[in-house]
């Protein structure tokens, strides 16, 4: 658990560090440029900062011990910063969304002047930068199995795809079609609200004991039923509890064998159910009788 949260904590703080680059670059880029686009990409980058601020402080909440009134650990608390950097990813592309309305239905397009080449190459170069960071910060999700940091990945992932729609808008905007600036903005809204609801219903999936998915569940019934005594698999239940798994097992055993022989199958159910699958936290067996 720590090694899980060094790893977190240091994909983070490279991850404060670019969106602070780029967010001063683009902000920078915008206002010389000429660029409601690049602007609102600017807003978005900064955004970020705080996303993976809430990212930070969950991960560590969550990493905490049990105590006497969290007996199961803290694990869910990740789920929540999960959702709150959801809200945040919502809230700031439908702010660019009506931002970007509101110049197409005024007829504002283009006033502000044709973009600049400096807005160009502030596009291209957040594309680049966020999409090594969405690879980056996503393979460090998958090894540690973090929501959370998964969940800011895809942040990374759609402040990329809004630098594409800026890049589209500006470039039309210097071919003469201004109005193609703010219909990028409305563009990157539906790119960022879509990757908020994703965001969303992952963490709220794992906030209610939602099962794990059923190839896991063949693997690991597949595995019990190869220990010496199990008769039979009767119940596999299994709940995902933040970033680990639950699971409870009953199995059907001889009848005659003694309470003994049978706590031993039993024990190398559960040591071979948690060997095999790292990622569960907790696993329960029981034995029935034949």
């Amino acid at each position: 658990m720590e090694q899980e949260k060094k790893t977190a904590m240091r994909v983070s703080v490279v991850s404060i560090v670019w969106n602070v680059i780029l967010s001063i670059f683009k902000l920078i880029a915008g206002i010389l440029g000429h660029s409601g686009a690049m602007i609102s990409d600017a807003v978005h980058s900064a955004s970020d900062v705080f996303s993976t601020m809430i990212v930070m402080l969950g991960i560590n909440i969550a990493s905490r011990q049990s105590d006497d009134d969290h007996q199961y650990g803290h694990d869910r608390l990740e789920c929540v910063a999960a959702i709150l950097l959801a809200v945040v990813l919502f809230a700031t592309g439908m702010g660019i969304g009506i931002g970007g309305i509101n110049k197409i239905i005024d007829g504002t397009a283009g006033e502000a002047g044709v973009p600049g080449v400096i807005a160009l190459v502030a596009a291209i170069g957040s594309i680049v930068v966020k999409e090594g960071m969405f690879w980056y910060t996503r393979n460090a999700a998958k090894k540690i199995n973090s929501g959370a940091l998964m969940a800011d990945a895809w942040h990374h992932r759609s402040d990329a795809l809004s630098s594409v729609g800026a890049l589209i808008g500006i470039g039309g905007a210097r071919l003469g079609f201004p109005i193609l600036d703010p219909i990028a903005s409305v563009i990157i809204c539906i790119f960022i609200v879509k990757a908020a609801y994703d965001i969303f219903k992952d963490a709220v999936d794992k906030m209610v004991d939602k099962s794990c998915d059923e190839a896991t569940e063949e693997k690991m019934r597949q595995l019990i039923e190869k220990q010496q005594g199990v008769l039979k698999v009767d119940v596999l239940r299994t709940r995902l509890f933040g970033a680990k798994m639950y699971v409870d097992i009953e199995i059907l055993a001889d009848g005659d064998i003694s309470l003994r022989e049978g706590h031993e199958i039993a024990q190398v159910v559960h040591d071979k159910v948690e060997a095999e699958f790292p990622l569960v936290k907790h696993c329960m067996v029981h034995v029935n009788p034949l």
